[in-house]
């Protein structure tokens, strides 16, 4: 059983599952908090478009993913904001025009389409080197910026017209959160794949967010959440050699569906509703 770990592509999976899931996670808390969990959907089509027209142009397709996704991201707060609407509907007209995109794209290519697919689905067990570093050096670039400014995110995170209220720039830390979202994305595409990552941007928050009342706390939950999924679900995919990317999500649902059972909130509300 323990002969697999000496195995390379097994070491690069485990360490981008670290990796991944924590970013995941730490990414994660604030797009439920912001109350904006389409984001990770408009992302990851958007990087799945740019993947596509990558392969079409026969450009490297994680470089046109990242353009594709970071556009795309800088799109939606000023969308939003010169619109007067709420960032979900910002993100869903962006969602909208990066799907038509990425099946045109898809429509245009000749012949097999086994690499594009590759971008919707992710295979963990294929992942590189140089794309290990990519994850790192996202990972370091979130966990940087949230403890540089974390009671300013704390604060747009509670309330973004309190936050501008209180001086805090917080038109540009909102644009700098949605562009690490759909960093964080895009470098997980060959981990979960296009269609699933948004999975476990949400999943792994939103059970933190079950046990805790402490942000700090669901900071930390969320993170171990999204790594245990990651090695939990390859694991499962390799001892039973099923797709690795659908693994994980349904640890990580698996894993949201124990903690509201025991959400210390549920057991409240439902007192509460008792005593009405």
């Amino acid at each position: 059983m323990f002969e697999i770990f000496q195995y390379h592509f097994i070491q690069r999976a485990i360490v981008a599952s670290i990796i991944g899931g924590a970013t995941c996670g730490l990414v994660g808390v604030w797009v439920i908090m912001m109350r904006i969990p389409f984001v990770g959907v408009a992302m990851s089509h958007a990087a799945f478009a740019g993947a596509i027209f990558g392969l079409l142009l026969h450009i490297n397709p994680l470089l046109m993913a990242i353009i594709f996704c970071l556009a795309s991201t800088a799109l939606v707060g000023p969308i939003a904001d010169r619109g007067d609407f709420d960032p979900n509907i910002s993100i869903g007209i962006i969602f909208s025009l990066v799907l038509g995109i990425a099946f045109l794209g898809m429509g245009m290519i000749q012949g097999p389409k086994t690499e594009a697919l590759n971008f919707i689905w992710g295979n963990i067990l294929i992942i590189s080197s140089q794309d290990l570093l990519f994850l790192l050096g996202v990972a370091v670039i979130v966990v940087i910026f949230l403890v540089l400014l974390y009671k300013e995110i704390q604060a747009i995170l509670f309330n973004r017209e309190l936050a501008r209220a209180a001086g805090i720039p917080e038109t540009l830390l909102f644009y700098c959160l949605l562009f690490l979202c759909g960093a964080t994305v895009t470098f997980n595409l060959n981990i979960i794949g296009g269609l699933l990552i948004f999975s476990l941007i949400v999943n792994p928050p939103s059970a933190a967010y079950q046990l805790t009342y402490n942000l700090k706390t669901m900071y930390v939950l969320s993170a171990i959440f999204g790594v245990s999924s990651c090695l939990m679900g390859l694991f499962f995919s390799y001892i039973f050699n099923i797709p690795s990317g659908a693994v994980i999500i349904i640890v990580s649902s698996l894993i949201f569906g124990i903690s509201l059972v025991f959400s210390p909130k549920r057991r409240v509300k439902k007192y509460e509703v008792s005593k009405t």
